[in-house]
């Protein structure tokens, strides 16, 4: 029953910011999500972001926006071309090289940031790149704080973000260092972006080891 609950709180939203992406509201929703205790083993591949709270999403403070142009960079990073991404995106001049990278582990402007283990006999490091938009009051201010296990680093730089105006965006870049991870399946952390408006922006980060052990 997730699908048409998420569907019904993306419309309602939808009604009061009607301006917004389907980006927009996704983000909105994914940010302002109270977290589950679910006792999953597979943390948030069980549980998502959490629990969507639609009242509190209309006021999200800021939003993780996307537009075409961003979809095609992350198809370009995860090695789309030729005919394969002129079918995905149903324009046979869509061209990987005219278009510049985005960067970072995913290239893609997204709420949450995962990592996938390529060996889980090594440490993992992987650096993110993300840009927030202000649709909260004109002038704020907020402070980057990571919640994340003792093995688990996130630096994030800046870790304060100004604002004077709405619509205003800013970038910032998350740095995940995460222990080797033979006996692990997922390791979970966190960052907050939290202003003196009582707005939490909540971003999930998981390092995932991919090689699951017989009998999962």
């Amino acid at each position: 029953m997730a699908c048409p609950h998420a569907t019904g709180a993306a419309a309602y939203i939808k009604t009061f910011h009607p301006e917004w992406s389907p980006a927009a509201i996704k983000s909105t929703l994914m940010t302002t999500a109270s977290e589950m205790k679910i006792g999953d083993l597979f943390a948030e591949w069980g549980s998502g972001a959490g629990q969507i709270d639609p009242t509190k999403a209309l006021d999200p403070g800021l939003i993780y926006d996307l537009s075409e142009i961003d979809y095609i960079r992350f198809l370009c990073k995860a090695s789309y071309s030729g005919t394969i991404l002129s079918i995905v995106t149903g324009d046979q001049n869509t061209n990987c090289s005219s278009i510049s990278p985005f960067g970072g582990h995913d290239a893609l402007n997204y709420p949450s940031m995962n990592v996938q283990v390529e060996n889980p006999h090594s440490s993992t490091t992987a650096a993110f790149i993300r840009t927030v938009t202000n649709v909260g009051p004109e002038k704020s201010t907020y402070k980057a704080v990571v919640k994340a296990p003792m093995d688990v680093k996130a630096t994030v730089t800046p870790d304060t973000l100004v604002f004077n105006k709405v619509n205003e965006k800013k970038f910032f870049k998350v740095k995940v260092q995460g222990p080797p991870m033979e006996d692990t399946l997922v390791l979970s952390a966190s960052l907050e972006w939290i202003d003196s408006n009582n707005h939490k922006v909540k971003s999930p980060i998981v390092i995932s080891n991919m090689v699951l052990p017989i009998g999962i």
